[in-house]
Parts: C-alpha cells; sequence; structure tokens
C-alpha cells in the first residue's frame, strides 16, 4: 500500500511539520497570521487557475501543502496558553509574593507520598481574570474529604514555576508539563484553602460523577481493591491508584498497554456493542438507529475513560470505521487513521507530543502496514493454529514498529512479549465484556454478585500470569541507550527494510544500502562526540555528595562507602550513564582536593577543616560545615563556591549572602539543580 500516494497523507504529514514548527520556534502571531492570508489567497488563485489549465495542477499540489504547514503553525499557536494575554505566566508577580488565587479543579492525579494532586484550573487571580493549567499540591490528611472534579477554590498561595530536572539526563517532568500546557504548580495547607459552594458542572464533572459512582458501587460488593484498581483502569482508563508492584509487573512482562484505554479496548467495546444490536433489522432506519447507538456508546465511554489521548484516537478511528460501515462503503483503514489523526491534533495539537499517543498510532500504522506481511509467510490450515498465528504476527508487527521509541523513553525491552499477547488476549477479550457490563449495572446499583466475582478472578488471574512472566527478570533486557539521532535512523532503516520485502528491487535495495551508511554515520557522529567530551558534575543528591568526572565513555565518581557499594543501582547514575552512552569504570572515595582541566578544586565536609595556603578555583560545600563563611572565604578565595544537596537550607542560605557581599558566584544544587564543570 503506497501510503504515501494519498493526497490525505501529504496534507496530514504537512500538518504535522506545522505543529512541530509552532512547537519549537516562537514566531510572531501577527506574521504568521499575514503568511496565513496570502497562502490562503494563493491556494484560491491556484484552485481556479488550475480548473481553467491542467499545467497549474502541480503548482496547486505544491500550495495545498505549503497551506498545510501554515495551518499546522496557526493551528499549534491558537492552542498554546503561552500566547493568550491572560495567562497566568504573563503575571510574573504571581510567582514572587502570595496572591488569593480562584481555581476549580478540572480532574484527579495519582497521589504522591505526601501531596494529593489535581490538575486545576485558574479562573481569577487577585480579582482579576486569568486563564491556565496548573498542578494542585495538597497535603495528605490537610482535608478530610476528597476534592471532587468541579469544585471552586480560593486558596492564598504563591505560584511555583516547573523546575528543569535538578540531574543530569534525568526525566525532564517540566517539559512533559509544559507539553500538556501547564507552566507552574501550587502547594497549598488546609488553612490556604476556601472551597466553594457552587459546583461548575460541565462534561468533567459529569465523567467523574459516574465514575465515582461506578466505583462506590463496586466497593459496596467486597470487590477486592488490588483487582478493582486494575479493573478501573482496563474499561475506565483511570491509572491513579494502581500500585506501582502492579504496574512495574505490566511493564516487565510487555503488557503495560492494556493498562491504557486504547485501540483494542474501543474495538471489544464496539463489536460487543454491534452484538446487542444484531436484532435490529439492516433496514435504512435500522442501521441509522444501529449508528447513532454505536456512536453514543463510543462516545460516553471516551469520556467515562477521562478523554485521554489514546481513548480520543480511538474513538474518533472507530466512530469513522462505525459511519463507512453504515454507508456501506469499503473503509480505506490507511483514510481513517489518516483522518483521526487530522481531526485530533486540530482540536488538541499537543497529543502529539504525548507518549502514549505516539506510541499507539505507530502501533496501529505497523498492525495495518506490517502484519499482512508477516502473516503471509505461513498459513495455518486449521483454526486454532491461524487464531494463535494471528495474534503472534499482530504482535510482532506492533512490537517491531513501537521498539525503537520505547527504547528511547524507557530504556528496556521486554524479551516475553508474544508470550504475554499470546496469554492475555483471549482472558483480556472476557475482562472487557465482563467489565463493560459490570460498569454499565454498577451505574444503576444492580450488580449481580457473580458476574462481579467473575470479573475479579479473572483479574486476579490475570494479574498472576502477568507475574510470573515478570518474575522471568533474565528475559528483560534494561539500561538501552538510545540517541535520538539513531532512533531518526533506525525508523528510516525500518521503513526501507520493509519496503523492500513487500517488492522487492534494485532501487529498494539502494535505499536499505543508503539508510544503513546514515545509520553507521549517526553512531560515528555521537560516538565522536562523546569520546571527545569531558565534563565534572556534583549532582543534586540528598544526604550524601556524589561527583562524577567523564572522560569520554567512562565514569569516575567520588562518594563515601555507602554510596559507592550501590553506585551501579544509583537512579541518578543510572540516568547520568544511559544518556551520555557511558560506563562506570572508577569508583573512589570522596577526596578534599581534585584537579579538572586545569582548575582547583577544594571539597569542604562536615569537618570544616581546610588549609591557609591554597587558593582553589571552586570550592564545593558539603554536609553542612560547620564553618565562619566569611573567613573562608576572604582567605581562599574562589572563583565559585558550589552548595550541594547534603546542606542544611538554612545554612546554604547565609553562604549564599557571604558569597553575594564578597561578589562570589554562588551555585546551591538544590536551587539550580546539579553543577557542570566543561
Amino acid at each position: 500500500m503506497k501510503v504515501l500516494q494519498f493526497p490525505l497523507a501529504r496534507i496530514t504529514f504537512g500538518f504535522v511539520i506545522g505543529l512541530l514548527f509552532g512547537h519549537y520556534f516562537q514566531l510572531s502571531i501577527k506574521a504568521l497570521f499575514v503568511v496565513l492570508f496570502i497562502f490562503i489567497c494563493v491556494f484560491v488563485m491556484l484552485y481556479f487557475l488550475s480548473k481553467k489549465n491542467s499545467k497549474f495542477s502541480l503548482y496547486f499540489g505544491i500550495g495545498t501543502y505549503f497551506l498545510s504547514v501554515i495551518i499546522g503553525l496557526s493551528t499549534q499557536i491558537i492552542h498554546t496558553d503561552l500566547f493568550k494575554k491572560n495567562n497566568y505566566t504573563h503575571n510574573k508577580e504571581i510567582f514572587e509574593q502570595p496572591h488569593i488565587i480562584s481555581l476549580t479543579i478540572r480532574e484527579k492525579l495519582k497521589s504522591s507520598t505526601f501531596s494529593n494532586r489535581y490538575l486545576a484550573i485558574v479562573n481569577h487571580i487577585d480579582q482579576k481574570e486569568q486563564t491556565g493549567r496548573i498542578i494542585l499540591n495538597i497535603q495528605n490528611d490537610s482535608l478530610h474529604h476528597v476534592l471532587e472534579v468541579g469544585n471552586s477554590l480560593l486558596i492564598k498561595g504563591t505560584l511555583t514555576k516547573n523546575k528543569p530536572p535538578n540531574n543530569p539526563n534525568q526525566f525532564d517532568y517540566s517539559k512533559y508539563l509544559e507539553n500538556k500546557q501547564i507552566y507552574a504548580q501550587l502547594y497549598a495547607d488546609v488553612d490556604e484553602i476556601k472551597i466553594g459552594t457552587e459546583i461548575e458542572k460541565n462534561i468533567w464533572y459529569y465523567s467523574s460523577k459516574l465514575r465515582t459512582r461506578i466505583i462506590r458501587n463496586l466497593e459496596k460488593n467486597d470487590f477486592n481493591k488490588t483487582e478493582l484498581n486494575v479493573a478501573i483502569a482496563l474499561i475506565m482508563g483511570q491509572q491513579q491508584d494502581i500500585s506501582p508492584e502492579i504496574i512495574r509487573d505490566y511493564q516487565y512482562a510487555g503488557a503495560v498497554h492494556i493498562l491504557s484505554v486504547s485501540g483494542l479496548h474501543i474495538g471489544f467495546i464496539l463489536l460487543f456493542v454491534t452484538f446487542i444490536l444484531k436484532p435490529i433489522p439492516n433496514t435504512k432506519r435500522g442501521s441509522f438507529i444501529k449508528l447513532i447507538t454505536i456512536l453514543i456508546s463510543l462516545s460516553m465511554f471516551g469520556i467515562i475513560a477521562g478523554l485521554a489521548p489514546s481513548v480520543v484516537r480511538s474513538v474518533t478511528m472507530f466512530s469513522f470505521v462505525a459511519i463507512g460501515n453504515h454507508l456501506r462503503r469499503s473503509v480505506n483503514i490507511y483514510h481513517t487513521l489518516l483522518v483521526s489523526v487530522l481531526l485530533i491534533l486540530l482540536f488538541e495539537p499537543s497529543f502529539l507530543f504525548d507518549v502514549g499517543f505516539q506510541l499507539s498510532y505507530i502501533a496501529l500504522f505497523f498492525i495495518i502496514w506490517l502484519q499482512p506481511l508477516l502473516s503471509s509467510i505461513w498459513k495455518p490450515k486449521y483454526k486454532v493454529s491461524k487464531y494463535i498465528w494471528d495474534i503472534l504476527t499482530v504482535s510482532f508487527a506492533a512490537q517491531i514498529g513501537t521498539l525503537p521509541l520505547s527504547i528511547y523513553y524507557f530504556h528496556q525491552f521486554p524479551g516475553l512479549f508474544f508470550v504475554t499477547n499470546l496469554i492475555i488476549i483471549p482472558i483480556l477479550s472476557i475482562i472487557m465484556i465482563l467489565g463493560v457490563l459490570v460498569m454499565l449495572l454498577a451505574a444503576f446499583n444492580m450488580i449481580p454478585v457473580f458476574l462481579s466475582q467473575l470479573l475479579e478472578w479473572n483479574i486476579y488471574y490475570l494479574n498472576k500470569i502477568i507475574n510470573a512472566i515478570a518474575s522471568l527478570e533474565q528475559f528483560i533486557i534494561q539500561d538501552i541507550p538510545l540517541h535520538f539521532y539513531l532512533l531518526l535512523s533506525g525508523y528510516l532503516l525500518l521503513f526501507a527494510l520493509i519496503i523492500w520485502f513487500k517488492k522487492p528491487s534494485f532501487n529498494r535495495l539502494a535505499v536499505i544500502l543508503i539508510s544503513i551508511i546514515i545509520l553507521q554515520f549517526s553512531y560515528f557522529k555521537i560516538e565522536y562526540k562523546i569520546q571527545n567530551e569531558e565534563e565534572f558534575i556534583v549532582f543534586n543528591s540528598r544526604k550524601n555528595t556524589l561527583i562524577a568526572e567523564r572522560n569520554g565513555e567512562n565514569i569516575l565518581i567520588y562518594a563515601n562507602d555507602s554510596i559507592l557499594k550501590t553506585a551501579q543501582k544509583s537512579s541518578l547514575l543510572k540516568s547520568y550513564r544511559i544518556g551520555n552512552l557511558s560506563t562506570l569504570q572508577q569508583k573512589m572515595r570522596l577526596q578534599n582536593f581534585m584537579f579538572f582541566n586545569g582548575k582547583k578544586i577544594f571539597v569542604l565536609d562536615s569537618s570544616g577543616i581546610y588549609p591557609k595556603n591554597i587558593k582553589p578555583d571552586i570550592i564545593i560545600l558539603t554536609q553542612s560545615a560547620k564553618i565562619n563563611a566569611d573567613r573562608l572565604f576572604q582567605i581562599m578565595k574562589p572563583k565559585l563556591v558550589v552548595a550541594d544537596a547534603s546542606n542544611f537550607k538554612n545554612i546554604q542560605k547565609l553562604w549564599k549572602a557571604s558569597c553575594k557581599k564578597q561578589k562570589i558566584p554562588f551555585h546551591a544544587t538544590g536551587e539550580k539543580g546539579f553543577y557542570k564543570l566543561n
């Protein structure tokens, strides 16, 4: 299937390029809309010219693709909160001192160890109308009841801007939030919160109320808590209350995708609803009733599941499939896929940067494109063997497609993914049918005990199977580094190979060879860059001091004995190693004197003892050393002072004041993150 020959594919491709440009490059809004107006005029002119003279058809096609790029740019800007004048990010004072902030709760998020977390919408700041999304953190046990979606709150507090990672190559939570149009967080205690009497009753409110009603009715029915949390994730896409151990098992077994409602789940829903509607005759009126019922059922399921990116994508796509079936037309699955992408990104361009959205679309594309090729390798004669072979080919097609992206984001590969899918898909089909039925009855508080117990038992055994597969850790390949350039060149080679296997030719073989050269060039470029890098890192490590020196691929760390013993398992060092494609070669106890690239570095520990006859370039203060900072800086005259996270915050404030007095730069890793010296 020559997908790129579809005009819609090229338009969608151009639109996505426009979204990417709009995301990474801040452009003038006025200039952009002037360009958009000009391109629309040129597009209309070329359209009428191409109607009169076919010579202009090529120019009309080129104009169409350029217009799709400009529309993508403008769509990204329109949907970016930063460009709105009344967005709270333009009010700099809000980040400097307390204000009275009016909020509305939009969504309950997964709680942390210390606080309950919510997605909230800003309404007013000090009576001034402001907009934007924030994360609201309320200290655990501060409130006697959990806040509901739709609650309006008045809070006196100071917004905190999203902070970049505190250590090198860590997950950038700040960037993750910004992709979701969230630019700040608010931390509040009970005495700072006033709950309004009015509740904003919108689609999010009714969706949350329905989910809460279903969950409470299931709890009344003595549904086991562990299995209930998994059921809520499988059927309603809500993972907030699943334990980290369960999620880890699903990740290790290669089945974490089933905990996020996606095409597999929506497909089961469509088949189930279609089966129920079978008695309705296939007349013109009956077919229309079926279509409306299916569309309403899918939409309601999407709303209950919280309108997550994967849910919206799947509901949109299967809605087009249902409409195509109703019109008695052969539905081109590629067109359906592209239309769903285009529609979703037109209304929610931020979904493009959602990892789940990317993985689900790539998996679905490869199932459609690659699975027929894998399936043609062997033609089973019997139904059972054909069923097993179909599951295996679908699993391998999806895994091959998502493998580079999964490694890039998660740095691991579950080797037994095909065994997992072979076992769980039959069980999942039973769970989905039972689950939808039980959830529907739970909404009306009419749950038969035998049905809820049957669902609970199925989920219990599903968890047991997943746990058994996940326990075979020797089949889980972890800590796999993958650079962004290797990701792109890897996909280029993968596409070239599949295209050649579908229809071998000399030209396609040449493309494979060129792809291999590009992959090798990318690898050697990355390797050359790493080999020629040298850096000295002071990590932001609480309670303990951790310093690393990297020379090319080799890392030398300095720390106390307790840290050195567990260095290979340290999450800080793990992220650093993977991010720099390096290995931990040497471990040494923390020293007072170090030298790096001609710089003299002195580490002052808890003893507070320091020589008076040296002039270090950098002083690293650790373990809350009891010193007279003014005297120390006057004697040693450093060019820079670094305080790591092993120091008490009140002592760091005194050191900072002393540095300011003597005009010495001060770097506290607790405030600014890790310190790097190249």
